[in-house]
């Protein structure tokens, strides 16, 4: 035989094994269509929605930009919070996405600066961080954070949060406030 007929034999279809003595043939499993992505139904920010960035990471820029994008909102991206907050006056995006640790001025600085700013203060806000840490999550909400998400994160994660913000209404908007310090009495 010659070198090319051995080459082509290797490539030849043969028959299927037969099942091994004692082993059962499983039925074949559906198989789900790519598109099909979406677990649960979830209400949609009106199209052209505009979402800040503000993260360090490219990565993650470019992640959360892909996924927001293939929902129909419009990103916006700054990697640092002085930057990040000069967009926010000069655009008021509908939702901002912000990480905890920035170089220069952290996440936590640049929520504070946000909520006292007229122009930014009524924007709901989604804390990011790799470190998921209740004593993050519950400074976050002290001053003012709508919601936390932990990285990395998936498209489903994304949307979960999203979903809380947005009204019948389909705009996105900050929850009523619930603090229970000032319900009992306790004062802040």
């Amino acid at each position: 035989m010659s070198i090319i007929e051995s080459f082509r034999s290797l490539f030849r279809k043969h028959a299927p094994l037969p099942p091994a003595p004692g082993s059962e043939e499983l039925p074949a499993q559906p198989i789900k269509p790519k598109n099909e992505r979406r677990k649960i139904e979830r209400r949609e920010a009106i199209e052209g929605t505009r979402a800040l960035i503000i993260d360090d990471s490219k990565t993650v820029v470019v992640t959360l930009r892909k996924i927001l994008q293939s929902s129909g909102y419009a990103t916006l991206e700054a990697f640092d919070a002085e930057s990040g907050i000069d967009i926010a006056r000069a655009e008021c995006p509908d939702v901002i996405f912000l990480d905890i640790v920035l170089p220069g001025m952290n996440g936590f600085a640049a929520l504070r600066l946000l909520r006292r700013d007229p122009l930014t203060k009524d924007i709901p806000i989604i804390m990011m961080s790799s470190n998921e840490q209740a004593t993050e999550q519950f400074f976050g909400d002290r001053i003012g954070a709508d919601d936390f998400m932990k990285k990395p994160f998936a498209r489903e994660e994304v949307f979960a949060r999203l979903d809380k913000l947005v009204g019948e209404d389909s705009q996105l908007r900050r929850p009523e406030p619930t603090n229970t310090a000032v319900s009992n009495g306790q004062g802040v």
